[in-house]
C-alpha cells in the first residue's frame, strides 16, 4: 500500500486508534514528627472535584522530554522545590481508575526535608501533608490510594540497603536522628551499635558541627549533612527485620 515509511507515517493518523489518557503522578515524601508524611492536593476540577489526591497531571509533549520531565516538572509546579531524589515506580493502566475513561498513569516517588505547605499552596487549591497511614484510609481521587501504597513499599524496601532516608530530613541532623528516620521508613527497630557499623558515615555524610547533646546532658551529638550522589549509593549488608532491638 505505501512504498516507503516515509509515505506511510506522512498518512498516519494517531487518532485512528484508541488513545489513552495518559498522565505522570508523584508521591511526594517527608519526616514530620519522627513520622513519614505524603503530600496530597485537593483537586478544583472534576472528575472528582473536592477530594484528594496525589500531585500529577498530563504530559505536556511540547514541554516534556519524557516521562522523568512530566514528574520534575509537577514536582516544582507543586512545591517550588527540586527533590534530591525523584525516581519512577510503576505504570498502571486500566479502564476503571479514571471516570473519563482508560486511562495509564506513571507513578514517580520523591523525597523532600519538611517544607509547610504554606511555602507552596499559591500553586494549588490546597495542599496538605498527610500520615501515609491516615491517607491510606481516605476516600481518594482515582486509585491514588493504591498509588500511595506502591510508593510507600518502594521506599521502605530501598530503605534496607540505600541511603535514601536521609533525604527526608531536614539538615543537620544527627545519626541517632538518622537512625530513628530508617526505624520508621523500615517499620522496625534497629540496634545501634548495628546501624552504625554498617551506614558508611564517611561516604555519604559531611559533618558540619555540633549541637545540643541529644539526652539534655552527656556528649555532644555531631551534626551532618548528606553529601552529593549519596541517592545512588547501596550498602554492602542492607538493614533488615531481623535486627530488632
Amino acid at each position: 500500500m505505501y512504498s516507503s515509511e516515509k509515505e506511510y507515517l506522512k498518512h498516519y493518523n494517531i487518532h485512528d486508534y484508541d488513545v489513552p489518557l495518559v498522565s505522570v503522578d508523584v508521591a511526594i515524601f517527608t519526616l514530620l514528627d519522627g513520622k513519614l508524611h505524603v503530600l496530597m492536593v485537593e483537586r478544583g476540577e472534576y472528575p472528582q472535584k473536592g477530594r484528594w489526591s496525589l500531585p500529577g497531571g498530563f504530559i505536556n509533549q511540547k514541554q516534556d522530554k519524557d516521562l522523568h520531565a512530566t514528574a520534575l516538572r509537577k514536582l516544582v509546579e507543586k512545591t517550588g522545590v527540586k527533590a534530591p531524589h525523584l525516581e519512577q515506580v510503576t505504570t498502571v493502566g486500566n479502564p476503571n481508575r479514571d471516570p473519563r475513561g482508560w486511562s495509564v498513569t506513571s507513578l514517580y516517588m520523591a523525597l523532600i526535608p519538611y517544607a509547610p505547605t504554606a511555602e507552596f499552596i499559591h500553586a494549588v487549591v490546597d495542599a496538605r501533608w498527610w500520615p501515609v497511614d491516615t491517607a491510606l484510609k481516605q476516600t481518594l481521587a482515582f486509585d491514588h490510594a493504591d498509588l500511595i501504597a506502591h510508593a510507600r513499599e518502594r521506599l521502605r524496601a530501598k530503605a534496607g540497603y540505600t541511603a535514601l532516608p536521609m533525604y527526608v530530613l531536614n539538615a543537620p541532623f544527627t545519626l541517632t536522628q538518622l537512625q530513628q528516620t530508617y526505624e520508621e521508613l523500615l517499620g522496625t527497630q534497629l540496634e545501634k551499635k548495628s546501624f552504625r557499623r554498617k551506614f558508611p558515615v564517611d561516604e555519604l555524610l559531611e559533618e558540619v558541627g555540633e549541637g545540643l547533646p541529644e539526652s539534655g546532658r552527656g556528649r555532644i551529638a555531631a551534626l551532618y549533612r548528606p553529601k552529593k550522589g549519596g541517592d545512588r549509593y547501596t550498602f554492602l549488608r542492607s538493614f533488615g527485620a531481623g535486627e530488632e532491638a
